[in-house]
Protein backbone atom coordinates (compact mmCIF):
# COMPACT_ATOMS: atom_id res chain seq x y z
CA UNK A 1 0.00 0.00 0.00
CA UNK A 2 1.45 3.37 -1.19
CA UNK A 3 1.70 6.14 1.15
CA UNK A 4 -1.23 8.35 1.85
CA UNK A 5 -0.61 12.05 0.59
CA UNK A 6 -2.37 13.73 3.84
CA UNK A 7 -0.24 11.98 5.99
CA UNK A 8 3.58 12.99 7.77
CA UNK A 9 6.02 9.93 8.16
CA UNK A 10 8.64 9.22 10.38
CA UNK A 11 12.03 7.40 9.20
CA UNK A 12 11.45 4.76 11.92
CA UNK A 13 7.92 4.18 9.85
CA UNK A 14 5.13 6.06 11.81
CA UNK A 15 2.58 8.27 10.24
CA UNK A 16 1.31 11.72 11.86
CA UNK A 17 -2.27 12.68 10.64
CA UNK A 18 -3.65 16.30 11.97
CA UNK A 19 -6.95 16.03 12.83
CA UNK A 20 -7.75 19.14 14.06
CA UNK A 21 -5.76 22.24 15.54
CA UNK A 22 -3.20 21.01 18.16
CA UNK A 23 -4.20 17.06 18.22
CA UNK A 24 -2.58 14.52 15.86
CA UNK A 25 -3.02 10.46 15.10
CA UNK A 26 -0.33 8.47 15.16
CA UNK A 27 0.19 4.80 13.66
CA UNK A 28 2.33 2.74 11.59
CA UNK A 29 2.69 2.55 8.16
CA UNK A 30 1.25 0.00 5.84
CA UNK A 31 5.07 -0.81 4.69
CA UNK A 32 5.98 -1.42 8.26
CA UNK A 33 3.14 -3.52 9.25
CA UNK A 34 4.24 -5.87 6.04
CA UNK A 35 7.31 -5.96 7.19
CA UNK A 36 6.63 -6.58 10.82
CA UNK A 37 3.89 -9.41 9.47
CA UNK A 38 1.01 -10.48 11.26
CA UNK A 39 0.99 -8.00 14.63
CA UNK A 40 0.01 -10.39 17.86
CA UNK A 41 0.54 -8.03 21.10
CA UNK A 42 0.57 -4.03 20.87
CA UNK A 43 1.43 -2.16 24.41
CA UNK A 44 0.39 1.82 23.73
CA UNK A 45 1.39 4.85 26.27
CA UNK A 46 -1.50 5.82 28.82
CA UNK A 47 -3.72 8.74 28.52
CA UNK A 48 -1.73 11.61 30.20
CA UNK A 49 1.84 10.59 28.84
CA UNK A 50 4.28 12.72 27.85
CA UNK A 51 5.83 11.86 24.79
CA UNK A 52 9.04 12.98 23.11
CA UNK A 53 9.99 12.95 19.57
CA UNK A 54 12.29 9.80 18.63
CA UNK A 55 11.61 7.95 21.93
CA UNK A 56 10.21 4.81 22.91
CA UNK A 57 6.24 5.01 23.32
CA UNK A 58 5.23 1.44 23.28
CA UNK A 59 6.02 -2.18 21.33
CA UNK A 60 4.69 -3.94 18.96
CA UNK A 61 4.96 -7.75 18.82
CA UNK A 62 4.41 -10.36 15.51
CA UNK A 63 4.79 -13.37 14.38
CA UNK A 64 8.45 -12.36 13.38
CA UNK A 65 10.05 -10.05 15.87
CA UNK A 66 8.96 -7.89 18.50
CA UNK A 67 9.97 -4.23 17.90
CA UNK A 68 9.77 -0.71 19.84
CA UNK A 69 7.53 2.56 18.77
CA UNK A 70 9.03 5.40 18.64
CA UNK A 71 6.63 8.58 18.73
CA UNK A 72 7.37 11.18 15.84
CA UNK A 73 6.47 14.06 17.48
CA UNK A 74 6.16 15.62 21.15
CA UNK A 75 2.96 15.63 23.05
CA UNK A 76 0.78 14.67 25.33
CA UNK A 77 -1.17 11.22 24.82
CA UNK A 78 -4.92 11.99 24.44
CA UNK A 79 -6.27 8.60 24.04
CA UNK A 80 -4.66 5.07 23.01
CA UNK A 81 -6.92 2.54 20.61
CA UNK A 82 -8.01 0.15 22.77
CA UNK A 83 -9.48 -1.59 19.88
CA UNK A 84 -6.17 -2.30 18.34
CA UNK A 85 -4.78 -3.67 22.04
CA UNK A 86 -7.92 -6.11 21.65
CA UNK A 87 -6.97 -6.74 18.27
CA UNK A 88 -3.53 -6.69 17.30
CA UNK A 89 -4.06 -8.00 13.73
CA UNK A 90 -6.07 -4.57 13.01
CA UNK A 91 -2.69 -2.97 12.44
CA UNK A 92 -1.75 -5.22 9.25
CA UNK A 93 -5.61 -4.56 8.51
CA UNK A 94 -6.37 -1.30 8.65
CA UNK A 95 -3.38 0.50 9.15
CA UNK A 96 -3.98 4.14 8.07
CA UNK A 97 -7.46 3.87 9.88
CA UNK A 98 -9.27 2.08 12.41
CA UNK A 99 -4.96 0.76 13.21
CA UNK A 100 -4.37 3.46 14.27
CA UNK A 101 -2.13 3.97 17.62
CA UNK A 102 -2.56 7.11 19.62
CA UNK A 103 -4.17 10.48 19.52
CA UNK A 104 -1.69 13.25 20.68
CA UNK A 105 -2.09 16.92 22.06
CA UNK A 106 0.75 18.60 20.27
CA UNK A 107 1.90 22.27 19.57
CA UNK A 108 4.70 21.85 16.61
CA UNK A 109 5.18 19.25 13.84
CA UNK A 110 8.96 18.52 13.72
CA UNK A 111 10.45 19.64 10.52
CA UNK A 112 12.05 16.02 9.94
CA UNK A 113 8.86 14.52 8.81
CA UNK A 114 8.59 13.31 5.59
CA UNK A 115 5.94 13.94 3.08
CA UNK A 116 4.23 11.03 0.93
CA UNK A 117 6.65 11.15 -1.79
CA UNK A 118 9.52 11.22 0.21
CA UNK A 119 8.59 8.43 2.36
CA UNK A 120 7.73 6.67 -1.10
CA UNK A 121 11.88 7.30 -1.95
CA UNK A 122 12.67 6.10 1.58
CA UNK A 123 11.32 2.91 1.41
CA UNK A 124 11.07 2.07 -2.62
CA UNK A 125 8.05 1.98 -2.92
Amino acid sequence: MAATEDLKYSKDHEWVRVDSEGVATIGVTAFAAGQLGDVVYVDLPEEGTELIAGSEMGEIESTKSVSELYSPIDGTVLEANAAVVDAPETVNASPFDEGWLVRVQFTELPADLMDADAYAELTGA
